[in-house]
């Protein structure tokens, strides 16, 4: 594992490393990506069930075998003990409590000439859900891109996701059947992402992809960008913490391995200005991990992209912070309401020692789908937003465009479209 103070000789060449850690090299695989959508569009199904029978490692045997039934969702979810749908339904109504909150509404305003001026919120018809599976499936992914396509108010909703060797999650399936999915594919990978984004006999082509996914299906959705919209292109999860001398050695460690035991990928960054609790964090992160199931996976992600920065002051950790705009960060000092203020950059941030970061992956209620090696800077979290348009609403009075259209005439001749400012020349 890295371990640098800003003030060692090598310390900019190896935080330029640490900048460069969301560089994904979607070039090397663009081309095959760009085939198998090439092949969706051409041949639709077949071409699916020629992809699922080469990477899920099974034979669609006729189109309606592509389909996931909802009476098997509805099975697993009637199947789940009550700890586990309790559990399920309690994440299920904080996630709708707080999308709720971010939806946009309608407005117009009247002025004093009597013209309005206004917005109009719209959802999409039709939205895409990206679920990964294959090592792991995520229930909770489908909760978070599932949820706030409803409180949108999509119409209709699609979910594909991979089923190696034609077997599905049972958890999946009932987070499915709660968020009363109808429409869901055992299709996986940049096939999926084709396929809802063209369409084919049996999916419907969509309006807005979302979900997380490997380096097949972000470089696919990159592709199809412009087709439908899509949310966002993330990478590997990753983690930043900033620490002070108050912060616990072992709940540090353990907060940074949350990230490190989802992929060899993954980026773990700790940048305090406390050196004891810098050694103390390194000890605490090999005792842990031996700890671990994902032992392998959490360790070779550490060494290789997990980091630990020793800052001279709070505001230079800040700084460099800013600079990582991490996917997810943890404020783990005494006056992190002072310090919030001060970060421009991050996906999701965490607040005090009792708000670990597993806790938004789950039940807080904030999307967990958020943008990661450094687009942080310019991406925001899934929300609300991503599945609704804007329309803007202008109706102008007599008295209003008498007001205003010598000067919009005028502006349209200086662009010599003469026709423009005719058309409201004749209104005046």
């Amino acid at each position: 594992m890295l371990e640098i103070r800003t003030d060692d000789t090598n310390f900019q060449k190896e935080f330029q490393k640490l900048l460069q850690r969301g560089k994904m090299d979607i070039d090397n695989v663009s081309k095959i990506v760009s085939e198998l959508i090439d092949e969706i569009k051409q041949e639709g199904n077949s071409a699916l069930k020629k992809h699922i029978e080469k990477f899920d490692k099974w034979s669609p045997k006729d189109d309606e075998s592509l389909q996931i039934s909802t009476k098997d969702m509805e099975k697993a979810y009637g199947d789940l003990d009550k700890e586990l749908k309790d559990a399920l339904n309690l994440a299920f109504n904080r996630i709708k409590d707080y999308h709720e909150k971010l939806l946009p509404k309608t407005w117009m305003q009247e002025d004093e000439t009597g013209s309005i001026l206004g917005q109009k919120i719209t959802a999409v018809d039709r939205a895409g859900l990206y679920i990964p599976g294959g090592k792991a499936a995520y229930p909770s992914s489908l909760l978070m891109n599932a949820i706030p396509a409803i409180v949108a108010g999509v119409e209709e909703i699609v979910v594909c996701t991979p089923a190696p060797n034609n077997e599905l999650n049972s958890l999946l399936l009932a987070a499915m059947h709660l968020c009363g999915i109808k429409k869901a594919y055992k299709v996986g990978g940049a096939s999926a992402i084709g396929a809802m984004a063209y369409g084919t006999q049996t999916i419907p082509k969509v309006d807005v992809i979302t979900g997380p996914g490997n380096i097949f299906v972000a470089t696919a959705k990159k592709l199809v960008y412009g087709v439908v919209n899509i949310d966002m292109i993330a990478g590997p999860s990753e983690i930043g913490v900033l620490a002070d001398s108050s912060a616990k050695a072992n709940l540090l460690a353990i907060d940074l391995l949350s990230q490190a035991e989802h992929d060899e990928m993954a980026s773990s960054i700790l940048i305090t200005t406390d050196e004891r609790l810098a050694k103390e964090t390194r000890d605490e992160i090999e005792v842990w991990l031996k700890k671990l199931d994902r032992e392998k996976i959490a360790r070779t992600s550490i060494e290789n992209r997990g980091a630990i920065i020793v800052a001279k002051d709070m505001q230079e950790a800040m700084y460099l912070m800013n600079k990582i705009a991490p996917e997810h960060l943890e404020i783990v000092c005494e006056n992190y309401m002072d310090l919030l203020p001060k970060i421009k950059h991050a996906g999701a941030i965490f607040l005090g020692s009792y708000t670990p970061e597993p806790i938004g992956d789950y039940i807080a209620g904030p999307n967990h789908t958020l943008p990661t090696g450094g687009t942080a800077k310019f991406y925001s979290p899934l929300s609300v937003d991503n599945f609704i348009k804007k329309s803007s609403i202008i109706s102008m009075s007599k008295s209003g465009i008498q007001e205003i259209g010598k000067e919009c005439a005028l502006l349209a001749k200086t662009e010599g479209l003469g026709a423009h400012a005719a058309s409201v020349m004749q209104r005046l």
